[in-house]
Parts: structure tokens; sequence; C-alpha cells
């Protein structure tokens, strides 16, 4: 029987204020971002707030479903992330409770904010998608409000170009204007030139109410011709004068039932029909056109009845063409040839345009398909994303805004790239569509899993530490020692047994050097069948190790700076690769990466035999300088 605990209440309400911040956070991200795509097209129109509010409201439905994923990847992140920090996630852990269990009211949550993650994609999303690119085309339709500038021709007002030398911003008159009118055709211009105007719109709004004072008025009489040389033309002076432009500022609503061809305005059950309907009309041209081509084919050429009766005559049954054609006139091949450039001419244009059609279709078709599996994919990804953020925050133990937000942007932006740059490649038919618009999920998924994997067994995944470490083993680079004097020593060294160790590790040291040619090459086949360990490399460094920890305890600052000499030695690094025989064989055989093994193992033998002449030296330094002291 499920059971709602404690712990489960504060995992979730700690989670839950995080999530509700950043996904206004996040939605008013992709608001802005949606709106900075088509600012250019709305400003400047004098836009209702009310048809403003239609817009924002419906992009915030459409952009609901692409703001969960993050807002609970970065929310995730924040909550473990702040839990680990402080040290909240290693209590529970300490109380026998394993990282699932923590995470298991959030993960329900997930999976709902995932089912209303694919609700409003497959019931509200099409409504408001619709609704929304309704809006766009009326807002983009409507006509900008007439604020003419000064010192430039001004072309927004159809057939018109007007052109104002100044403007009196506290009269609103008008000086020196220039206007072209072309609303007739641009044969029957009228041009009209005033010193002062002034533009007022009508109560419909219908109009543009245009008052002209001490001017003229030039026109091309309607009834000559444009192409003879000396067009005469029409003067007028006028005191006043006044002229309505039509003009409508009015914001009207298109009707939006040329957007039922998109796939982003339906829920799955439409795109299922659309997706048949598509592909019944597709296999109905491919069928016409394959007839057509079949007709082409295989049908006759079409002779003449006196060519035809020749033929039966003198029984041929084969014609050569290139006889016929030899056998013309000038005249009679040049229209041969022309006849048949034209009729391939024609041909060529009909299969181009049935080619664009098959292909459009196709288009269409790829495009329904992968908006109904994108209404899958982005509603799982909800569920992915968690399994990501709240793993990543429990290994990184930090909350706050800093490093989750870093983390969040760097998976968010690889998500968008696999997943953009997929549904493209498929939707141009380069990729299998399923295969194309589940490719993220593909990628992240096993990556939240790896995370759920290595946070439950708290591996240090992100331990910076263990990586410089590896590095360093990987390109054989080694710390240096630092010995310190200590504030309190409980033991004194034993100085005497010291000494002797030391004079047996230099015995051992040069009895290894003069039995192994370390500086020589190595043998090849015995590097990769001799699989056996260096007992008594091992040995030397576990008595100076010993040797080291007892001399740590001294007083004495030139033995401590002495002992800082002593290399940390590497007691396999110069034998085989692997303590299986088998697999140092096969190494072996295969040649690049058997010279490159080689070559490394050959580097260690060098630098051992430098090791080893270090710590003879070190230790008959040390073992003058206890003598001198007289320590034992």
């Amino acid at each position: 029987m499920l059971r709602i605990k404690k712990l489960d209440i504060f995992v979730l309400k700690s989670f839950l204020l995080l999530f509700c911040g950043t996904f206004f956070i996040c939605l008013f991200i992709f608001m802005m971002q949606f709106l900075w795509r088509y600012v250019d097209e709305l400003v400047g129109k004098g836009l209702d707030m009310n048809v403003l509010a239609q817009f924002f409201f419906y992009s915030g439905l459409t952009l609901i479903p692409i703001s969960l994923p993050l807002a609970i990847l970065l929310a995730a992140l924040m909550t473990f992330g702040n839990f680990g920090e402080r040290y909240e996630l290693l209590s529970m852990k300490a109380a026998g409770i394993p990282l699932l269990r923590i995470m298991a009211s959030v993960v329900i949550f997930s999976i709902f904010l995932g089912g209303m993650s694919f609700f409003f994609q497959n019931v509200i999303g099409p409504k408001a998608q619709k609704q929304l690119w309704t809006l766009l085309v009326s807002m983009k339709q409507k006509s900008p409000e007439v604020d003419i500038p000064e010192g430039v021709f001004y072309s927004d007002i159809e057939g018109y170009n007007i052109y104002v030398k100044k403007k009196d911003k506290d009269t609103g008159m008008l000086k020196d204007v220039l206007i072209y009118n072309f609303s007739d055709g641009f044969e029957n211009a009228h041009i009209v030139w005033a010193e002062e105007g002034k533009l007022e719109l009508t109560a419909d709004k219908q109009h543009l109410y245009l008052h002209l004072y001490n001017g003229e008025q030039f026109e091309n009489l309607k009834s000559q011709s444009v192409i003879s040389q000396n067009v005469p033309y029409r003067r007028e002076t006028f005191k006043e004068k006044h002229t309505l432009i039509k003009f409508d500022s009015e914001f009207n609503m298109v009707d939006g039932s040329f957007l039922d061809r998109r796939s982003d305005i339906k829920n799955m059950r439409e795109i299922s029909v659309a997706i048949d309907s598509l592909i019944a009309y597709g296999d109905s041209v491919g069928r016409a056109m394959h007839a057509e081509t079949m007709q082409l084919t295989y049908k006759p050429a079409q002779l003449s009845s006196s060519d035809s009766i020749k033929l039966q005559k003198e029984h041929i049954t084969v014609v050569n063409v290139d006889s016929v054609y030899n056998s013309m006139t000038s005249a009679e091949k040049l229209k041969t040839v022309t006849a048949t450039k034209n009729r391939l001419s024609s041909l060529a244009s009909d299969w181009n345009m049935k080619s664009y059609i098959t292909q459009n279709t196709d288009s269409d078709i790829r495009s329904h398909q992968s908006d109904w599996h994108k209404k899958i994919t982005l509603s799982l990804a909800c569920v992915i994303f968690f399994f990501i953020g709240a793993p990543l925050g429990a290994i990184i133990r930090k909350g706050g805004l800093g490093m989750p937000v870093v983390i969040s942007i760097i998976i968010f932006l690889i998500y968008y790239i696999v997943d953009s740059g997929a549904t493209r490649i498929a939707k141009s038919g380069g990729m299998n569509i399923i295969l194309g618009t589940w490719m993220s999920t593909i990628v992240l998924a096993p990556l939240g899993a790896f995370f759920t994997y290595k946070s439950n067994k708290d591996s240090a995944v992100f331990n910076a530490d263990m990586y410089i470490m590896f590095f360093r083993k990987l390109f054989g680079i080694r710390i240096s020692r630092h010995m310190f004097k200590k504030e309190v020593i409980i033991h004194n060294p034993t100085y005497k047994e010291d000494w002797e160790v030391l004079e047996d590790i230099c015995n051992s040291c040069e009895q290894y050097a003069r039995t192994h040619r370390l500086l020589g090459l190595p043998n090849y086949i015995q590097i990769f069948t001799n699989n056996k360990h260096d007992d008594v490399i091992k040995d030397i460094n576990q008595k100076m190790e010993n040797t080291i920890e007892d001399l740590s305890n001294t007083k004495d600052h030139i033995i401590l700076n002495y002992m800082n000499n002593y290399p940390f030695l590497s007691t396999t690094a110069h034998k085989s690769l692997f303590d299986n025989r088998w697999l140092n064989l096969l190494v072996g055989i295969v040649i690049p990466a058997g010279l490159l093994v080689y070559l490394h193992i050959w580097r260690y033998r060098i630098r051992l035999d430098k090791d080893l002449k270090t710590i003879i030296k070190t230790s008959r330094d040390i073992q003058e300088q206890i003598k001198n002291q007289h320590l034992y």
C-alpha cells in the first residue's frame, strides 16, 4: 500500500517551490524569444491591448510544452543540489533511504507533468496554435500607423509616396510637402506640392483626410499616349485643397481556414487521418504518372496514311530513323528538330510540375508524421530531464542559480541541437522520420540512466581530483612530496633501524639496476608474454614508504628536506600492460597498438632507472645526516 510520508512531502514541497519559479522564468524567456522573431512586423501598427493580450496568451499556451522540460531540469538540479550542499541528502542516505526512494514523489509529479504536457500538445496546443497563427497573419496585414518621418519618402500608404521636409510637433502641420499619387497607375501619376499640409484620420478609420495649403498639382493628360515623345500635362495652382486617401487602420481578423493544411494545428487523431489522406492522394498521383509513363513508352509512332501504306507494301518492320532524317531537306530537318525540341520542353515542364507535386506531398506526410511523434517525445522529455537533473544535483551538490543554471543550459542546448537538427534532416527525407524525431530521446535517455545509476551508487562522476589523477597516470605525471615538521610528535624515529633499512634499500636498488638493463630496448616478445609482477620493485617501494613514514617524525629539517627528493615509485608501469596473458598477446599482435605500448613501457623503464638512482642518492644523504648528527 502506497503511503505518503513526511519525507515525500518535504522533497515534493522543496521541488514545487523552485519549479514554479523556474517554469515562469523559462516560459518568459521563450515568449520573449518568440516575440523577437516578429517584433519588426508588429511594431508601429497601433495594436490594441486586447490584441496584444491575445498574442501573449496564445503564444504562452503553445510554449508551455517546450518550457516544462527545461523548468523540470533546472528545478531538479537546484533542489537536489541544495539537499547535497546542506548535507540533507547525506542524512537521508545515512538513515538507509536510497536515492531512488528519495526521488519517488518527484518522479510521480514529473510523470504527471509529462501527461499534462501531452494534454496541452494534443488538445489545447493545436487550437492555440491555429489562433496564434491567425492572429499573426492578421497583425501582419494591418496597416501601420501614419507617422511620416522628416526628410525621407514615406511609402506605407498604398499607391502614395509622401515626402515631408519638416514637421511641427506642437500643431501637427507638415512643411514643404511633396506627394506622388500612383493610385491611377504609373502612367497617370499625380504630383502635388504644398507649402503646408495636415493629415487626419476620419471618424470611421477607413480614410485619411489630407489638407493642403498654397501649392501646385501636376498630372498627365489621360488622352495622350505615354509612348509619344511629348506628353502634355496639366498644372493647377491652389490656395487650399482637400482630398481623401483610402486607408483602413482597423484591425481585422482574417479567416484561418487557410491554415488547415498545417500539421501543428492538429491533434494526433486528425494527424493520422491527414496522413492517410495524403498517402492515398500521393498513391493516386503516382499511379496516374505511372500509367502516363507506360503510355508514352509503348505508344506506337503516329504515321501518315501514305507512309503506312508504303511500309506495308515494302514489308518494312523496322525504320532506320537516321536514314529517314538524312533523306530530309534542310527545311524538313529544321521543322523536325524544332518540333522535337518543343515536345521535349513540354514534357520536361510537365514532369517538373508532377515531380513538385509528389515531393510536396511527401514533405507534408513527413511533417505530419514528425509532429505526431513530437507530441510523445516532448512529453517524455519531462521525465528524462528529471532523471538527468536530480542525479546531477545529488552528484555536484551545488544549489542556487550558479552551477545548476550553467549545466541546465548546456544540457538543453545539446537537446535542442540534436532534436532540431535530426528533425530537420528527417523532414527533408535524409533520415527515417521516426529515428530523426526520436533522436534526442535516444541520446538523452541513456545519459539520464547513467547519471541515475552513478548517483545511486555515490559515484564521484564530477570529482575533479579523480580525472586529474587519471590523466596524470595516463601521461606519467607525478606529484612531488611535501614533508613538513610536525607540530606534535608522539613517537621519535628509530634512526638505527631506519639507517639499516636505507642501506638495504640502496643495495637492492644497485642490485636491480645491474641485473636489469633498464636503459636498453626491452624484449618485445617478453613484454607481451610475461605477465608476472615485479616483486623486487614492490618490496623496495614498501620499505621506502615505511621508512619515510617513520622519519617524518624527525625534528631535523635537513632530513625532511632530503625526503622530499624521494619519488613516488610506480611498481607496474615498466612491466606488461595487463595481468591477463592473452590480453597482452592480443595487444602485441596488433602492431600499431603494441608498438605504442612497447614505447610507453620503455619510457617507464628509463624513468625507473632514474628513480632508483635518486633513491640511492637520497638514502645516502639521509644516512650521512643521521651519522653526522649522532642520532643513533
